[in-house]
């Protein structure tokens, strides 16, 4: 069966250091090695950027001709086809954990060269269950199969146990965290929710940064160069150098 092809339409206007950003991530998620296929964006908390992220990364892989499938799990929550502006009813992530659709029936080819998708489908009353099922599993086994890496945007961590459960079945995992919005406390509960998990934690993105802030600038200069969605840190560890 072949693919359909979905035209996404951004409104985002290009933004130079924007870009450099995300081709920061993309060079420091390839250094992982060559084991981290598999990668999910969460975050503590709704509105911190995360979506955004796995779409630009994932369309930034395929732009270097990786074949990259990016899964849209937030099957609670999901704003990939109304901010992307889709303007075609899509098959989900829900058909297929549901038994509704076949899954070459809910993976869409994109205007991105390389890039496919799976979008979440419509909302389920139990995604917790849905997730756990052996379908899941078995998707991203196939996905591993046929892609060169699976970019899968989780719901937020802090109040939802559907990006723990996802994380058992990934290689690593990367952490959105917007600049001033979330306390270190709950940070450190969601870090501490993805190590019981198993997954390995690749780093994290520091995202909405006002760069142009002096006494945020005097602080925190190094991520300056890199725009507003920051560095992005292999480790995840704070950089002791740094004032």
């Amino acid at each position: 069966m072949e693919k359909q092809i979905i035209t996404f339409k951004s409104e985002a206007q290009n933004d130079y250091n924007y870009d450099e950003a995300i081709k920061t991530l993309r060079t420091n998620l390839q250094f992982c090695g060559n084991n981290i296929r598999t990668v999910m964006f969460t975050s503590a908390m709704p509105d911190e950027g995360k979506s955004d992220i796995s779409f630009a990364i994932s369309r930034s892989l395929a732009q270097i001709g990786r074949k990259t499938l990016m899964i849209d799990c937030d099957i609670r929550k999901s704003i990939l086809v109304t901010r992307y502006h889709v303007q075609k009813e899509v098959n989900g992530l829900t058909h297929y954990l549901t038994g509704q659709k076949m899954l070459d029936e809910i993976i869409y080819g994109t205007n991105a060269e390389n890039m496919d998708v799976i979008f979440a489908g419509p909302y389920s009353p139990k995604p917790t269950e849905l997730l756990e099922e052996n379908l899941f599993p078995e998707l991203l086994i196939y996905a591993k199969q046929n892609y060169d890496y699976v970019i899968i945007d989780t719901p937020p961590m802090a109040n939802l146990i559907d990006g723990a459960i996802v994380a058992r079945q990934c290689d690593g995992a990367v952490l959105v965290i917007e600049s001033g919005a979330v306390s270190r406390r709950l940070e450190q509960r969601v870090k501490e929710q993805l190590v019981r998990s198993g997954c390995q934690i690749l780093g994290v993105v520091l995202n909405k940064i006002d760069i142009y802030h002096d006494s945020y600038y005097d602080r925190y200069g190094k991520y300056s160069k890199y725009g507003k969605y920051g560095k992005y840190d292999r480790y995840g560890r704070e950089d002791k150098t740094q004032p």
